[in-house]
């Protein structure tokens, strides 16, 4: 009550806010996406038959041995041959500069396990290097000479390092652009020399990068099954599968999944721990690019073959070996061949149209919410991306044959009608791996893509009566069009490539172009493995030179 007047004032009613429509959406896509996740923890905590003891006194030492080995060296080899690949073309000129730059990229369009075969079948005693060794010193058998045995670890590491270096050189590569001349003009007035302005200018600047790069590197080494398979390297990839199939385990091979799953969160936590306290800043007063320096005579050469000798090992190379078994034009028309490519063209697109859609609808919903909420779970659901295949396919196998049964007794319970195991008898579960496998990469794009707009445009549109449908329709989607397209070709082709979930989640006689590849490989039908292997490269190929040509 008023001293003065004597009225009495009432404090205003708090109107119950409604969750909208975009704002409970997005909430929904983001829970979707970390329950596989949730539910591997739970299956690890909660085992009908607790086989940790016997895990950890056995195998699982090896397991772990083997992955942290594979991860750490596949790493640092990496990391050497992307940047130093990318401080080459970026700071020097030499022969061939120009196509090695781009040729580079290309072996993104090879998967790891197609490389594997393919670098067995050219250095296997009837591979060609051998038999042209035994050609021109006259040797008449293996035991006339020695030659390094093949299915080893060191070969896994050399071919995902071939496959994976182009995610380090890409960072790096744009790093060492956008970096000032002047700081390398004041090393060289000092006398720094060309390798001492790597490590002391170009390096340190360039570190956040490669940091990022590598570790993607490492995470997909974590999820690499086909490449570990066929060189018979068991890590905790294969472990999962080897528990859970072969040993009919779940709470087991949920427990090395969570293994799998504490690796990659320890490995990003590193990262970011690592580089917490380091700032670097370009100056925006007088920035002048790097000029490229040339480099003549033999010195020159030697920087082509150093470029040269990577895009070998991750594309020439295996392509060669694809296309030499690919010849016979019967082999193009096998049994089953032209049926795996349309499940994978299929499931693939199909996945890759619901990442994009789902990712601009969860992060428009996001913005329009202005809920806490949302914003906290947001990055959480890029966890996806982190965790490997086989993670996500246990974690979204079990769960949904469940509901799946549920679903089908309680139709025949009420109706007499038996639907059958509707998704996971059907190439729905693979859909749905696929989008959580690869949400992050969407969703990522959609926030920047978005984050692009100025504000004051989606404003004018609500003042002029569209509604967040329309402005989203009418407004956004013009302008985001190019990044939208070139994250559904990302997804899609990361989609054709995915073995390990597709593995474990494909229905029985499906197929795709990465599990025959997978199947006829382990049989040594190298000419059918080369024709689904050579439709993989195809497509990825087909990826890279539009992302490349974006990106000029």
């Amino acid at each position: 009550m008023s001293e003065q007047t004597g009225q009495i004032f009432l404090a205003p009613r708090r109107r119950l806010s409604v969750p909208s429509l975009w704002s409970v959406g997005a909430m929904l896509i983001a829970t979707l996406v970390v329950l596989p996740i949730l539910a591997v923890i739970w299956f690890a905590l909660t085992p009908t038959d607790n086989i940790w003891p016997h895990l950890w006194a056995t195998t699982l030492p090896r397991y772990l041995a083997n992955t942290g080995l594979l991860m750490g060296a596949t790493g640092l080899l990496t990391a050497m041959v992307g940047a130093g690949a990318a401080w080459l073309v970026v700071m020097y000129q030499f022969p061939g500069r120009k196509w090695l730059e781009w040729a580079l990229l290309l072996p993104l369009a090879v998967p790891a396990y197609v490389g594997a075969f393919a670098l067995v079948d050219f250095l296997e005693y009837a591979g060609p290097v051998q038999t042209l060794m035994r050609s021109i010193f006259g040797w008449e058998n293996a035991k006339d000479y020695w030659f390094p045995a093949i299915r080893t670890r060191s070969a896994a590491i050399v071919v995902l390092s071939a496959a994976l270096y182009p995610y380090v050189y890409v960072l790096a590569r744009a790093a060492f652009r956008e970096q000032s001349g002047a700081g390398y003009e004041v090393a060289r007035a000092l006398g720094v020399g060309p390798i001492g302005r790597f490590i002391r200018v170009g390096l340190p600047l360039a570190r956040p990068a490669i940091a990022a790069g590598v570790a993607v590197v490492m995470m997909e080494t974590v999820n690499d099954f086909g490449t570990v398979d066929f060189f018979a390297v068991q890590t905790l990839t294969t472990g999962i599968f080897s528990v859970w199939l072969q040993g009919g385990n779940l709470g087991g091979a949920a427990q090395i999944a969570a293994c799998v799953l504490g690796l990659v969160i320890l490995l990003v936590t590193l990262e970011k721990f690592s580089r917490r306290k380091s700032r670097f800043f370009a100056s925006a007063r007088g920035r002048r690019p790097v000029s490229a320096t040339p480099l003549p005579g033999l010195a020159g050469w030697i920087a082509t073959l150093a470029c040269f000798l990577p895009f070998a090992a991750g594309f020439l190379i295996p392509l060669a070996v694809l296309t030499s078994h690919a010849t016979d034009p019967s082999d193009w028309m096998s049994k089953g061949l032209l049926r795996a490519l349309g499940h994978t063209v299929t499931v693939g697109g199909i996945a890759a149209v619901l990442t994009v859609l789902g990712g601009l609808f969860m992060v428009y919903g996001v913005r329009l919410s202005g809920r806490a909420l949302p914003r906290i779970l947001m990055p959480v659901t890029a966890i996806g991306y982190a965790a490997p295949g086989a993670v996500l396919g246990l974690g979204i196998l079990v769960p949904l044959a469940a509901f799946d049964n549920r679903v089908a007794d309680f139709l025949y319970e009420t109706t007499g009608y038996d639907p059958g195991l509707v998704l996971t008898g059907s190439a729905a579960a693979l859909v749905i791996a696929y989008v959580v496998r690869f949400f992050a990469l969407s969703q990522g794009a959609a926030d920047a893509a978005l984050g692009r707009v100025s504000p004051s445009l989606p404003m004018a549109a609500r003042s002029l009566g569209q509604s967040a449908g329309g402005v989203l329709r009418r407004v956004y989607a013009p302008m985001i069009r190019a990044s939208v397209a070139s994250t559904l070709l990302l997804v899609f082709v990361d989609a054709v490539k995915e073995l390990p979930a597709t593995l474990l989640l494909r229905p029985f006689n499906y197929d795709t172009l990465a599990t025959r590849v997978h199947e006829r490989a382990s049989l040594e039908k190298i000419a059918e493995a080369s024709t689904a292997s050579l439709m993989i490269v195809l497509v990825g190929l087909i990826a890279v030179l539009l992302l490349a040509r974006a990106n000029r």
